[in-house]
């Protein structure tokens, strides 16, 4: 199985990406985890990423895509893979159908996560985190039994500093702008699957592996 996850910032796809890659036996593959990891190990890739990091510049697409076909060529992605964050314009979703047309396989679902603009706004301001463990809570949907300390462990909840209505607001417009052309990209070639992500976490979890399996 080899998968597109699609979703604005604050769908959830953390949440059904790890669910995904159980059920099926796949990585899930985060454009920047790849980074991070290419970076860490002084790789010549992580390397040249790294220089335009330095310079607070957007890595290149060729760069991106070539950090993407090299994870892709790793053992574990024999029997499929998940990328999350990767392709984020047409000009890579085209880069990785040549990839992978050259690897001889090709991709059998791209699933698009919907929430509304206002849903996803009210998630990332409410939302709350741990700075000991990193558990996640939120002010109106899950919070802790005691405010401001986390059920686990006590430790300290915080807003991030990019979880504010201004700054989640633009991470959306960005997102939107970006990817309206590569869900229309998707469609056109008939592997898109549009998933309503404004359900129950455990229902759109259902829906996603149903609709990946052709139920």
């Amino acid at each position: 199985m080899r998968v597109v996850l699609l979703g604005p910032p604050g769908a959830g796809k953390g949440t059904q990406a790890a669910g995904i890659s159980q059920e099926f036996g796949i990585p899930h593959i985060s454009t920047g985890d790849i980074f991070r990891k290419n970076i860490k190990e002084g790789t010549e890739l992580g390397i040249k990423a790294q220089e335009y990091i330095n310079k607070g510049v957007l890595v290149p697409d060729e760069l991106v895509v070539e950090i993407v076909k090299d994870r892709l060529t790793e053992d574990d992605c024999k029997n499929g893979f998940l990328l999350d964050g990767f392709p984020r314009t047409t000009v890579q979703a085209d880069s990785l159908d040549v990839e992978l047309s050259k690897m001889g396989i090709g991709l059998d679902k791209v699933v698009n996560i919907n929430v509304d603009k206002e849903s996803l706004i009210q998630r990332a301001v409410g939302r709350r985190i741990c700075k000991d463990c990193g558990d996640t809570y939120h002010t109106t949907f899950n919070p802790p039994r005691k405010e401001g300390i986390c059920d686990k462990c006590n430790g300290e909840l915080y807003q991030r500093k990019d979880d504010t209505e201004e700054t989640v607001n633009r991470r959306i417009e960005v997102y939107l702008e970006q990817t309206k052309p590569l869900i229309d990209y998707y469609n056109d070639k008939g592997i898109l699957v549009d998933i309503n992500g404004e359900q129950l976490i455990e229902k759109v979890g259902n829906e996603i592996i149903l609709s990946l399996r052709g139920e």
